[in-house]
């Protein structure tokens, strides 16, 4: 992994997990309780022994940087080793990021000045646990040109993906970006479908000319699914690495968490008893910038004033001080007090829930203080009077709301 470099693309502006983007960057939003959705993938980076990763942001990156260099300044610089962020910089174009391809295409002499044999191109909102040194032994045993990462996915679900036809050698002899439909079946699973993850490994004399011969295509989206990736499937050894999960569960776990629902969803599959993705292997850790909190604390065993968490995460500083969660998150230093009900909710930071409340399947931002006897959740067209509600029910309380709703004086400047 010495000769490979990763660019990790965190750089979108993440449009579809509004509101909680609005004012952070989407890698930067936080996930499990204690992390970043960006933590995940760089987690897999040090498992793999892949210890040179440029990470290109763009959008409101100031909480995304300030929590990559309060957490992430862990390799040996005296090495070479570096996990460095790296702003859109405009040396080769006066645009912005126009696409993945073109994100990368413009930091093109920095990945030169590092001289990588490959690059491997990572996104920033996913959840998946995989060794990328595996990819690269198959990329080098197989004499790719270009290796993508491939998931099996069932064939109702191909429009959401893009998808890839393999032949039984692993080759990849076609590409299609998110299609209505397919009748290409995977040699590795001839019921499924496979599909790209989004994880690209490139020898660099490939990549090179290929991003540069794309720059200067005015009818291309500058995208490696939309344009890039389908034209080399015809010109270069293209591979499919099917993909090896470490989370080391019956079924394979990855999630795209760009929508409010994905996220919401992928956060409520860390709560079961056996948690559909485990953040509890010491084999595979998942690692993070945590500040210096108390233990959580659950106060008060009255009858119907009991600090009760179930089939729940709660994370360091935590006080339930006579209120009941379940099947829920709560990120660190969240205050639940007496007689609040919270189920099936995610709660950020910095939190106050005061007493005789009502959450169920929301999203509270962190810094948001919940008035007293304040229902959440229960009645749809209520709650869209007041806070954002996603077609699924599911209810988004933000920063703003508590500037309004409580004394309480959010500091903006305050570090996620």
């Amino acid at each position: 992994m010495k000769d490979t470099l990763g660019v990790l693309l965190a750089g979108g502006a993440g449009e579809r997990l509004y509101p909680l983007t609005r004012d952070r960057a989407k890698p930067a939003v936080t996930f499990g309780g204690n992390y970043r959705i960006i933590d995940i993938t760089l987690s897999n980076c040090i498992n793999s022994d892949l210890r040179h990763v440029y990470i290109l942001t763009q959008y409101k990156a100031l909480s995304l940087n300030r929590h990559i260099r309060e957490g992430w300044n862990i390799v040996a610089r005296d090495l070479g080793e570096f996990i460095e962020i790296l702003p859109p910089m405009k040396r080769v174009s006066e645009n912005w990021y126009l696409g993945t391809a073109d994100a990368v295409y413009q930091n093109i002499y920095s990945i030169g000045s590092e001289q990588p044999k490959h690059v491997l191109i990572l996104s920033g909102d996913h959840i998946y646990k995989m060794n990328y040194r595996r990819m690269l032994e198959q990329h080098l045993a197989s004499a790719a040109d270009v290796t993508l990462a491939t998931i099996l996915i069932d064939p109702t679900e191909t429009y959401r993906f893009g998808v890839v036809d393999v032949d039984r050698e692993g080759r990849i002899v076609g590409f299609e970006e998110k299609p209505e439909r397919t009748d290409t079946r995977s040699p590795y699973n001839p019921r499924l479908v496979s599909a790209s993850m989004g994880v690209y490994l490139f020898n660099t004399d490939v990549l090179i000319p290929v991003l540069l011969k794309d720059a200067e295509d005015s009818n291309s989206a500058h995208d490696f699914g939309k344009d890039i990736l389908p034209r080399m499937a015809a010109e270069y050894r293209v591979y499919s690495f099917n993909f090896v999960d470490e989370n080391k569960k019956e079924a394979l776990y990855w999630r795209d968490v760009g929508t409010l629902e994905s996220l919401y969803e992928a956060n409520m599959d860390l709560v079961a008893v056996s948690p559909v993705f485990n953040l509890y292997d010491k084999a595979w850790p998942i690692r993070t910038h945590q500040r210096q909190y108390p233990p959580a604390k659950f106060v008060f065993g009255e009858p119907g004033r009991m600090g009760v968490a179930i089939d729940s995460i709660v994370s360091a500083g935590c006080i339930i001080s006579g209120g009941m969660v379940r099947n829920s998150i709560v990120s660190p230093d969240v205050r639940i007090n007496s007689y609040s009900d919270v189920d099936s909710s995610i709660i950020f930071s910095h939190v106050n829930v005061g007493r005789h409340c009502r959450i169920r399947r929301a999203i509270i931002d962190r810094d948001v203080h919940i008035p007293e006897g304040t229902v959440i959740g229960f009645d749809p067209e209520a709650d869209k009077e007041r806070y954002f509600v996603t077609d699924s029910g599911i209810t988004v309380v933000t920063r703003d709301y508590s500037l309004f709703e409580s004394p309480v004086t959010v500091d903006y400047f305050t570090a996620e």
